[in-house]
């Protein structure tokens, strides 16, 4: 089932919580919770793989995040879009501040100088951006906030300027511990907020988007008599799924692998703005998949408190 960002390609709808609070979709979202709290009484004696040269790709992370947030700013705004293809930049002088701010920020991130400082101008960008296109549509970007506070709480790492200056170091577990948590819970709120402003409160938006892509109803192209509402329900419910179980941090590796599938057939049908909008989640599922295979921060992964004596020890 392709997931793809309805606010991106279609104008956003009146808000509808009706639908979300109906019957069915309760008993959806309901089914969601519960798949995630099965999967962590699974992952409790079986909480994944060792793969060693995976898991030995750990110092690099905060790079490869870096890298992520450098290429997918550069991208927007080079399709004159702010923090995600909902945000359209204006040919004024405010446009051309906040495209500045993501210049400032994607230069640090892809050097690694004053990496922290680039870090915190991310943090700052979501506030500054509500001023132009209001809290929604930066709400939903929540999960670059978890790439800035990564990098916050981890530091710039391996091949940045920072480090080769000493003026930063490798993380320590504790330090790793918390990055990752914060990645995990931003990551994971924001695909619950998209679930709900474009499909759970907001079907009317869902059924404009599957009206001018249809093939996006997996459901009817594979025989399944299932209406456009109905999809939009069952869709909603899956994206509230997937930010429940990278919330959770229960077995990273199968639930990276499960998700990577949607999240990465829509570039067929949307190409770079696609590519360019995902891209801090592919960071996220690629640092969960590192993690995940390292025995020594695996427990950290799916620890719901990072200073959780067990996950520290």
């Amino acid at each position: 089932m392709p997931i793809a960002h309805e606010t991106w390609f279609v104008d956003e709808t009146p808000m509808d919580w009706s639908f979300a609070f109906e019957a069915a979709t309760l008993a959806l979202v309901g089914a969601a919770l519960v798949v995630t709290l099965l999967v962590r009484l699974v992952a409790r004696p079986f909480p994944g793989v060792d793969i060693p040269f995976i898991g030995r790709m750990a110092p690099y992370m905060p790079f490869a995040v870096r890298i992520h947030l450098a290429v997918s700013l550069v991208g927007l705004l080079s399709l004159g879009f702010y923090l995600s293809p909902a945000m359209d930049l204006q040919a004024d002088v405010v446009g051309f501040v906040l495209g500045g701010v993501m210049i400032a920020v994607a230069v640090t991130m892809a050097s690694g100088w004053h990496a922290r400082e680039g870090a915190w101008l991310l943090v700052a960008a979501g506030p500054i951006g509500m001023f132009e296109f209001g809290f929604s549509p930066v709400l939903q970007r929540i999960d670059m906030l978890g790439l800035a506070v990564f990098v916050l709480l981890a530091g710039p790492g391996r091949w940045s300027a920072d480090l080769e200056l000493q003026r930063a170091s490798d993380p320590s577990y504790e330090a790793q511990a918390r990055a990752i948590w914060a990645l995990r819970l931003a990551a994971g709120t924001a695909l619950i907020v998209v679930a709900f402003v474009e499909k759970l409160a907001n079907p009317d938006m869902a059924l404009h988007f599957l009206a001018e892509h249809p093939d996006f109803n997996v459901a009817q192209e594979i025989g399944i008599g299932m209406s456009d509402l109905e999809f939009t329900r069952l869709a909603g419910a899956i994206e509230v799924m997937f930010g429940l179980l990278i919330i959770s941090g229960a077995l990273p590796q199968a639930v990276v692998l499960i998700a990577g599938i949607p999240f990465n057939t829509t570039l067929y049908f949307f190409g770079n703005t696609e590519l360019v909008g995902h891209l801090p989640i592919y960071a996220t599922m690629l640092v969960l998949l590192v993690y995940g295979s390292d025995r020594r921060l695996r427990p950290a992964v799916s620890e719901l408190w990072p200073l959780h004596q067990r996950a520290l020890r």
